[in-house]
């Protein structure tokens, strides 16, 4: 991609990273990362060729499950901590699947957006 769409993939990255949250984290703070979305999607969408960015969310819908795999990075099982006052133990999930489905999705949107600007630049 070139320079001056990098910008607008980032933006486009952010939107879709923040409404992936909005969705995980719906019975929670969902409902106003949702508003947030949408907000900064209109905000983005009203610029001028703001669509060459576009494929940056699909890459912000794996940054969540990104995290999501870092959390669980001791995993799978149960994990326990040892500190100077106690113990506590988790059970975390498989991080390959998140980290997996996450570096996919991040892929994906690179390769739309580099597909998409070639096409254009092409033209």
């Amino acid at each position: 991609m070139r320079t001056s769409v990098w910008p607008l993939f980032c933006g486009w990255l952010t939107v879709g990273a923040v409404g992936s949250l909005s969705l995980l984290t719906m019975l929670t703070i969902g409902l106003y990362l949702l508003l947030v979305t949408i907000v900064a999607a209109g905000l983005l969408a009203s610029r001028r060729g703001s669509s060459a960015g576009l494929a940056g969310v699909i890459s912000g819908l794996g940054v969540p499950l990104l995290y999501v795999a870092f959390l669980n990075r001791g995993g799978p099982g149960t994990v326990c901590t040892t500190t100077v006052t106690g113990q506590s133990c988790v059970d975390e999930y498989n991080p390959w699947f998140w980290l997996g489905a996450g570096v996919a999705l991040l892929i994906a949107g690179i390769v739309v957006g580099a597909v998409r600007q070639h096409r254009t630049t092409t033209r």
